[in-house]
C-alpha cells in the first residue's frame, strides 16, 4: 500500500462490546466487537482462557530452568509430551496455569518441581507477555531459574505428575541448544515451541564469536 492509500487515523482503537460464543471447561470464544483506527466498527473472532484468576493479567508461566552441576556443562530443561491440539509430542520449557493467590515466581517452583521433579531459585522474572495475539489474550510470564543440581533432592529428582499427565524430562546443553534440538527434531516427529526456538537461536548468537569485526556497507 502506498503512503497515498494508507487510511486516516481520526480515533484511538477500542473494544465495544465482548459477546460470548460458547463456551468450555478451559476456554471460551467470544465474538469481539471493536472501533479500529478509521473509526469503522468491526468484529474479531478471540479466544479466551476460563481459569485467569482475579487480580492478575497473567493466565501462567513458563520457566526457563538451567540446571548447574559440578564437573558438568549447564544444561536447560525441557520437557516433551503430547498435545492434542496438535497430534504429535511437543518440545516444551516446563510450563502451568497460575493458581488463585499466587503468585507467577510460586507458580514457576511449583510447576517445575510438578513436572521435572527438580526444586530451583526464581533469577529473573519478564513482564507480563502475549502468546498469540491474533487469536487470544492468552499471557504468560517467563521464570528464570537456577537450579543446584549438587543438592540431594536434584541429583534423582521425582517429578509429582496429575492424572493424565505423561511427561518426559529432556536435559540439553546450553551451548549447543539449538544443535540438540535440531538432532532431536531430526530423529523424530516432534514440533517445538516457538518460546524454545527462540531462546536457541538467541543462545547461537550469544556464543558466536566472529574472528574478526563485521564491515557494514557505506
Amino acid at each position: 500500500m502506498s503512503n497515498s492509500e494508507e487510511p486516516k487515523v481520526t480515533c484511538a482503537p477500542h473494544i465495544v462490546k465482548e459477546e460470548l460464543m460458547a463456551a468450555g471447561k478451559w476456554l471460551k470464544l467470544e465474538n469481539t466487537t471493536y472501533v479500529d483506527q478509521a473509526g469503522k466498527t468491526r468484529t474479531w473472532e478471540t479466544v479466551k482462557r476460563t481459569t485467569r484468576q482475579t487480580n492478575t493479567e497473567t493466565d501462567g508461566v513458563g520457566i526457563i530452568a538451567l540446571l548447574k552441576r559440578t564437573l558438568h556443562k549447564d544444561c536447560v530443561v525441557m520437557v516433551k509430551q503430547f498435545r492434542p491440539p496438535l497430534g504429535c509430542h511437543t518440545l516444551e520449557f516446563p510450563a502451568g496455569l497460575i493458581d488463585e493467590g499466587e503468585t507467577a515466581e510460586a507458580a514457576a517452583l511449583r510447576e517445575l518441581k510438578e513436572e521435572t521433579g527438580y526444586k530451583g531459585e526464581v533469577v529473573g522474572v519478564t513482564p507480563v507477555t502475549c502468546l498469540d495475539p491474533g487469536l487470544s489474550n492468552c499471557t504468560t510470564q517467563i521464570i528464570m531459574v537456577n537450579i543446584n543440581g549438587d543438592e540431594g533432592e536434584n541429583i534423582n529428582p521425582k517429578q509429582e505428575l496429575g492424572d493424565g499427565e505423561f511427561v518426559e524430562v529432556i536435559l540439553l546443553p546450553l551451548d549447543e541448544f539449538q544443535k540438540k534440538i535440531d538432532d532431536l527434531m531430526k530423529k523424530e516427529k516432534i514440533i517445538v515451541d516457538a518460546k524454545v526456538y527462540i531462546f536457541a537461536m538467541g543462545m547461537v548468537q550469544a556464543f558466536f564469536k566472529p574472528r574478526e569485526l563485521p564491515v557494514l556497507k557505506q
